[in-house]
């Protein structure tokens, strides 16, 4: 008998994520968080499948933290991280063994083409300091969202001798260096940095390649944009680079730069879709080379999914190879490639994609075997005719055959520029939980969303709030007319600028019974001064210098209309958090206890932004938790 998702079933979320394909491609190796009832931590091990599909998945290692896993070139080890630090085990048996052992932890390792070495990026010290004593800063990047404080560190490059143990340093400076790629012939490694005079004003970053025999590192292009991962072509004639010629507000391109001096060559100007390299569950994954090196596959938005495309290796028209939403990359000298399949029904799946086919071959039934007797409610796809003409496209989730007008909740996503999906999103299950108890849940991907070309992309820059009230406000209207949404049951709740759209739309009309508002921005100045990414604002979002700009900000700050607010708003937010720091909520929490609006604030200690991903256990349940107890209290 099936049942709908209770807040209960949210210890038992089982995420994977960073899909590694073994070079014969008869095993992948990935990692999965689970919570496994702990409330306090999450438990990331290491699992292994295969790919015939005749056993099932395998737990590899016992966690609690391990990730990153990397197959030497010969197949016969596994390098991942564990608590901070490199380690590698045998996949067919054996203990794990420690091969670093560094003041400041190691970054995701990266085998040589001979598999003797292993690159990684890793932090050390450039000033001197002592815990709890006082910090000099010179500079903005002082902090990061998740990691505090790093005036005194610098994240550079070096490379572990496997046989024995010898960690090298091979770049130095006050500057970052990303993650290493090897060349083909093992001499040198390219990677990104920010390295260039005042970059943190200029938020330049640009590829990099260093001889492993010593040498100054060496520009690759003109320095002139950003760009956030490198990978060296098959024959080590160019780099194959994710980000963009030119720092500002647009899609990331896939670039290719040639080490000869020659041009760069955009290999995706004919598509008008943004570039998702991924991450460790985030949508999209690194760029690869097919088996012939002819090609290159890649991920891209596409109106709220994350698509798998396929381009000319040296320019030509992408061509989209899955329908389906993926995140994670792994390919094989074979014609599959290993991705983590995002549906409707699973937080996602290992699965097996056929380059020439296009068809998806799940391996793992992770969220099946979780959750075996809950049946989700599927997503309703929808469009909105905006006032000016403009379409607006999002999602519905509500009972089918449910009828009548209900309460509604609208959810207003990050970024500006991410997108709710089509899928199950894990971060997220207050969407299922309400939508089973009888609400319908709006998600709307409005101007500035990822998805739907640059110009959409972009269209907030300089308008946040003002350009895409009415995507909200008129679909809602729309679903009020349909006979969907009862008007006295309306609702909003939103995260990061998410937040920042709940606190404006409450300043500008008192249609919404009930607000939650998660980690916002509330105060663009004072936002634009404090946050991790703190110049960002200001020189990309709002065209220029923020304090020359002051005026701008203010205008379409939430906080400079506070007194018109007449809903009761509940107020979400990590203590730690570096990006939309804990100050935005406590503004407004303060304002609207001040003028006699109901208010709560919920603050969970030694959190980050992301803590909805990453979080405790117990902490991103009780977050599902707090908006379905203040919504159902505030709309009967």
């Amino acid at each position: 008998m099936k049942r709908r998702l209770t807040l209960d079933d949210l210890w038992d979320f089982a995420i994977p994520s960073s899909p590694a394909l073994s070079p014969d491609g008869s095993r992948v190796v990935y990692a999965l968080r689970t919570a496994e009832r702990e409330p306090d931590r999450n438990v990331r091990a290491l699992w292994i499948v295969g790919t015939a599909g005749t056993a099932g998945p395998r737990r590899l290692t016992n966690g609690p933290s391990d990730g990153a896993p990397a197959w030497s070139p010969d197949g016969s080890r596994l390098a991942f991280l564990r608590e901070g630090q490199l380690f590698a085990l045998r996949p067919d048996g054996g203990e794990p063994e420690r091969l670093t052992d560094l003041p400041l932890g190691a970054g995701a390792p990266r085998w040589s083409p001979d598999g003797r070495r292993i690159a990684f990026s890793a932090a050390v010290r450039v000033a001197e300091s002592w815990p709890g004593g006082p910090v000099v800063v010179d500079r903005l990047g002082y902090k990061a969202d998740g990691a505090g404080l790093r005036a005194t560190v610098r994240s550079q490059v070096h490379v572990l001798d496997v046989d024995t143990g010898e960690v090298r340093q091979i770049t130095s400076g006050d500057w970052d260096a990303g993650e290493p790629a090897w060349s083909p012939d093992g001499t040198r490694l390219a990677y990104t940095s920010g390295a260039g005079q005042n970059a943190d004003l200029t938020l330049t970053a640009a590829p990099y390649v260093v001889d492993l025999d010593g040498g100054r590192p060496r520009p690759v292009g003109d320095e002139k944009g950003w760009f956030g991962g490198v990978h060296w072509y098959p024959d080590g004639s160019a780099l194959l680079a994710v980000g963009l010629p030119e720092v500002r507000i647009g899609h990331t391109r896939l670039v290719k730069l040639p080490l000869d001096g020659g041009p760069p060559v955009d290999l995706t100007r004919d598509l008008d879709r943004n570039v998702m390299p991924g991450g460790p569950e985030w949508p999209g994954g690194a760029p690869r080379f097919t088996r012939d090196g002819a090609h290159v596959l890649f991920c891209a938005r596409e109106r709220g999914s994350t698509l798998l495309y396929r381009v000319p290796a040296d320019g030509g028209r992408p061509e989209p190879v899955l329908t389906g939403s993926v995140s994670g990359l792994s390919t094989s000298p074979g014609d599959v490639t290993a991705v983590v399949t995002v549906t409707t029904r699973s937080h996602g799946e290992i699965a097996l994609a056929d380059l020439e086919t296009g068809q998806v071959r799940e391996l793992t039934a992770h969220t099946a075997t979780a959750l075996p007797d809950v049946e989700f409610i599927q997503p309703q796809e929808r469009e909105f005719t905006i006032g000016d003409g403009s379409t607006v496209h999002g999602w519905i989730l509500r009972e089918p055959g449910a009828t009548g007008a209900g309460p509604l909740l609208l959810d207003a996503h990050g970024g500006p520029h991410l997108a709710w999906a089509p899928h199950l999103e894990p971060a997220h299950p207050y969407h299922q939980l309400l939508a089973a108890q009888g609400w319908t849940v709006l998600l709307l991907n409005p101007r500035a969303s990822d998805g739907y070309g640059e110009d959409f992309y972009a269209a907030s820059v300089g308008h946040w709030g003002t350009g895409d009230e009415r995507d909200f406000l008129d679909p809602v209207e729309q679903l009020i007319d349909e006979g969907v949404a009862d008007p006295d049951r309306l609702t909003i709740c939103g995260y990061s600028y998410g937040g920042f759209t709940t606190c404006h739309l409450t300043t500008r009309t008192d249609r919404f019974a009930a607000a939650v508002a998660g980690g916002p921005v509330t105060n663009l100045l004072s936002m634009s001064g404090s946050s991790d990414d703190s110049h960002v604002f200001a020189a990309l979002e709002f065209g220029g210098d923020v304090y020359a700009g002051g005026e701008l900000l203010r205008a379409q700050s939430p906080i400079e209309r506070v007194r018109h607010v007449r809903t009761p708003t509940l107020l979400v937010h990590a203590i730690n958090d570096d990006r939309c720091p804990v100050g935005q909520s406590e503004e407004w929490f303060t304002a609207l206890r001040t003028l006699g609006v109901p208010t709560e604030m919920v603050l969970y200690p030694d959190e980050s932004h992301q803590f909805l991903v990453d979080g405790r256990p117990s902490n991103r349940v009780d977050y599902s938790r707090q908006i379905v107890r203040w919504l159902t209290t505030h709309v009967h």
